[in-house]
């Protein structure tokens, strides 16, 4: 049979070079409108039987290039279990190898989440009693911007995920969190949504999702740095939800993303903006420490360094949002490779680990919402 490659699907990304032998070369499309690459999705068939090494040619010219070395290429026969696959990199390219028993089998660069799974996931819990379902906005390619509320109390906590399409551990850990605030007998959730008023954007960026972007929407915009100055030409993702967010306010925040270098789960916070003082700081901090004693999934000595007094960007979303808002605001950034405090070797990061941390995370927020 002949070996063929196709990624024409919901967040496919793929363009095939050449077919050698059992070698396969090639290469990552951009993003639309953008440089951005890292991104892959793409599925193969007709290689039942075979051994085939797949190269990845312009890997070395990736957005993070430096985040290849120690990444495992993800691979599904089902589209239900992603597991690892032995991969390099070298010499600007990466290279896995794949013995291969089934007619369909998947690669891609973490395991997807599709839009498909998008609308199941908002029309299923939108049907949960309390919760209320609304269309923010529409993107640029006219898809739904979708934000789901429960919750009667006065804190108003806003949870939103990827900003950056090609961070799909962020909608695996959004589908996490809302199956945990919707269960009827779950406490944590029954005391957050007594105490707070919960806003989840599970999906902020649904054009770059479909069309198999790393990093920007249709217009090839960077969603997370349009914060300052959204507009609906550019950016009418970030335009809808701050709008939302200004008519609420926002006591406690968090941006949910996925890190393609660091090998562990962090956050990053606000340090530098103008209204910064330790006090406040100091919950975003103690935040961090009680998530890191709950799990061994979650860790505080890794992360990004710090913005130096005074030079935070406000055109990203954490910093906006304690600034204009006061609120405690945080990124949580989850591994393309491994959480490595608690590695597992099949599967690495994975969809059901995303789900377990954000579960962590919502139960020490309802430790500490007092303090918020």
């Amino acid at each position: 049979m002949t070996i063929q490659i196709n990624a024409g699907f919901d967040s496919g990304n793929i363009r095939l070079v050449a077919i050698e032998g059992d070698r396969v070369d090639l290469e990552i499309v951009a993003d639309h409108l953008s440089d951005f690459y890292q991104w892959f999705h793409f599925r193969v068939s007709g290689a039942k039987g075979r051994t085939l090494t797949f190269r990845i040619l312009n890997a070395g010219g990736a957005a993070y290039a430096f985040g290849w070395p120690g990444y495992k290429a993800r691979w599904s026969a089902d589209r239900e279990a992603w597991r690892v696959t032995d991969s390099a990199y070298a010499d600007g390219v990466l290279s896995f190898t794949k013995a291969i028993d089934t007619d369909l089998v998947w690669f891609a660069y973490f395991a997807p989440y599709s839009m498909e799974r998008h609308h199941d996931l908002v029309s299923r819990i939108a049907l949960k009693p309390g919760v209320t379902h609304r269309q923010l906005g529409t993107t640029l390619d006219g898809q739904p911007l979708d934000c789901l509320t429960m919750g009667s109390g006065e804190k108003q906590v806003w949870i939103y995920a990827r900003q950056h399409p090609g961070e799909s551990m962020a909608e695996w850990w959004a589908e996490g969190a809302l199956e945990k605030l919707t269960d009827p007998d779950d406490a944590t959730a029954k005391l957050l949504r007594e105490k707070t008023t919960l806003h989840v954007v599970p999906n902020m960026n649904p054009d770059g999702s479909r069309r198999g972007h790393l990093r920007t929407n249709a217009a090839g915009v960077n969603l997370n740095r349009e914060w300052h100055s959204p507009t609906p030409t550019r950016s009418p993702e970030v335009l809808a939800v701050r709008n939302a967010m200004d008519e609420t306010g926002v006591a406690f925040a968090m941006d949910i993303h996925g890190d393609e270098a660091i090998p562990a789960n962090f956050l990053a916070g606000y340090e530098g903006i103008p209204s910064w003082t330790d006090a406040f700081g100091e919950k975003f901090y103690e935040y961090g420490r009680r998530l890191a004693a709950a799990t061994p999934e979650f860790q505080i000595e890794q992360g990004y360094e710090k913005s130096a007094p005074g030079t935070a960007n406000l055109s990203m979303s954490t910093n906006q949002l304690a600034e204009r808002f006061g609120a405690v605001s945080m990124t949580l950034e989850m591994p393309f490779k491994d959480h490595d405090p608690n590695a597992d070797p099949e599967f690495a990061w994975s969809p059901a680990r995303c789900k377990v941390l954000a579960a962590a995370c919502l139960d020490t927020l309802a430790g500490m919402i007092d303090e918020i």
